[in-house]
């Protein structure tokens, strides 16, 4: 009788859902193949976990394939990450792969058997400019502005004490500091065009209050925000239902309405302005000041590095994101379409500044992923001080890129404010996962360092690294991407002043070594 009641039930619901087809007019396919054709929609729903898990091979996925997810996950839980007989890439043809160049011979590099607690930059942020607050960042990879928002409360916890135990420094992003953000670790704070935390009712900057938030909280500098890779030159709109109480207090917005962020800034409105603003905030906080952007015309940057050749006014910082960038959501077509990537965009911003001599006045920060070795040893030939790591981080705490950011429906619960799901996040034990891939990702720079044969990825070069550009045929990084030295001098003798740097530890005096 129980069987009975259950294929009538069953019956009964698929009549149910097969009538419902039959008149609705919103899908063809659903029409002409009632209840069946559900099959596909399902597949559809399921198709990016199926070609996850199942379909695509350990080097095909895209934005992180298998292998390199595999190498964070491992890293970050102090497992084995080494990969067994051989590679399974197709070495001989893979357009566009970067190959480090080892050296037989080299002279004494620091001992790799150490767990490398801090790598420290090569570079005195703000020194050049004599900041009250210059300082030597004790790490050369550090976490990439995510805001609170974009993000959970528990992720951006666990960032940040993740961030505090690998002695790196946390960027804010453009959402605001909130208690999240005060776990611990450093911060950049992150100035976008909406100003939040910082403005007026009306959405202008407001100085004061920018200066009461970096009194309120452990901040080494400040970023501003002019692009980012994911959506350059594009606003975002953050819907009234997500602006909950907790939000509209960190970013001073009211409560329950929609917030759009200009696609410009309103404080200046070219680069001698932006000039004049950035001087004004270091002057008013001590801190050093950059920027950050995406990179398309090189007017900008060209009109950049002309005025402050004159040495009166400059960035302490240039922070450079590439196109594959972005945590969060972005129009299809400004995600694939819109700004250089990396390397190229990198490349034409510091030959631009190379070609005015100033490469040794500011640091030179990179990101878009760049959390993963080979890319970082990649942009530190190219000319970076320093890499800002966002979704490797993301995947160190538990993401498992399932592609659902702009969703608000991220299943565990990092990019989301769903309280049900961020409550999947244990902060303690993800801040260590965190701090853990941090440190291993130095701790692998300074292998590759070494087998090239210098005592910092710093000293890596273009001539250390080549592209394969066709089949059996091969180029060096400077002749691919046109780099312009911007040593100058300064080279020869910059190997033994790093090698003492570190001998030093993260204590090492703050007189800048460029």
């Amino acid at each position: 009788m129980r069987a009975r009641t259950i294929v009538a039930a069953t019956a009964t619901a698929l009549a149910a859902v097969a009538a419902r087809d039959l008149v609705q007019k919103k899908h063809a396919l659903l029409r002409n193949f009632p209840v069946v054709g559900h099959a596909r929609y399902l597949l559809e729903t399921i198709g990016p976990e199926l070609r996850q898990y199942i379909v695509t091979s350990n080097d095909e996925e895209r934005p992180f394939s298998r292998d390199q997810r595999t190498w964070i996950y491992a890293s970050s839980k102090e497992e084995n990450n080494y990969f067994g007989f051989g590679t399974d890439n197709d070495v001989e043809h893979m357009q566009g792969h970067a190959y480090l160049k080892q050296r037989t011979f080299a002279g004494p590099l620091p001992d790799l058997h150490d767990p490398q607690s801090a790598l420290p930059s090569a570079k005195v942020l703000g020194g050049p400019r004599g900041r009250a607050g210059a300082f030597r960042p004790a790490s050369v990879v550090n976490i990439s502005a995510m805001s609170f928002g974009s993000l959970s409360g528990a992720a951006i916890t666990a960032l940040n004490e993740g961030a505090a135990l690998a002695g790196a420094m946390h960027n804010t992003g453009e959402g605001g500091l909130s208690p999240y953000h005060r776990r611990g670790g450093d911060l950049v704070l992150q100035i976008g065009t909406a100003y939040f935390g910082c403005r007026d009712e009306d959405g202008t900057f407001n100085l004061d209050k920018l200066k009461q938030v970096v009194a309120s909280a452990p901040v080494k500098a400040i970023e501003i925000k002019l692009s980012q890779g994911a959506k350059p030159g594009l606003g975002g709109m953050l819907p009234g239902a997500k602006v909950t109480p907790e939000i509209a207090e960190i970013r001073g917005i009211p409560v329950g309405k929609d917030c759009a962020s200009p696609s410009r800034h309103t404080a200046f409105g070219d680069v001698d302005s932006m000039l004049d603003f950035v001087e004004l905030i270091a002057a008013e906080t001590g801190l050093p000041v950059g920027v950050k952007s995406a990179v398309g015309e090189l007017g900008f940057w060209e009109e950049l590095a002309a005025l402050m050749a004159r040495g009166d006014r400059g960035v302490d910082f240039v922070t450079v994101d590439g196109g594959e960038g972005g945590t969060g959501a972005a129009p299809l077509t400004f995600a694939d379409s819109v700004s250089l990537p990396f390397r190229m965009g990198f490349s034409r911003v510091y030959g631009t500044f190379a070609e005015q001599g100033l490469t040794d006045d500011l640091t030179f920060i990179g990101s878009g992923k760049l959390g993963l070795p080979e890319n970082a040893a990649v942009a530190f030939a190219l000319g970076v001080d320093m890499v800002n790591v966002a979704r490797e981080a993301m995947l160190s705490i538990g993401c498992i890129q399932a592609q659902k950011c702009h969703t608000d429906k991220c299943p565990t619960g990092i990019a989301t404010q769903n309280p049900w799901l961020a409550r999947g996040i244990d902060p303690a034990s993800k801040a260590n996962r965190a701090g853990v891939y941090l440190r291993q990702l130095r701790k692998e720079l300074m292998k590759l360092s070494s087998a090239v044969g210098v005592a910092h990825p710093a000293l890596i070069t273009p001539g250390d690294i080549e592209i394969l550009n066709g089949d059996y045929e091969a180029r060096t990084l400077a002749g691919v991407y046109g780099y312009k030295d911007g040593w100058g001098e300064l080279g020869p003798r910059l190997a033994d002043e790093i090698t003492a740097l570190l001998a030093a530890g993260p204590a090492a005096a703050q007189e800048p070594i460029i």
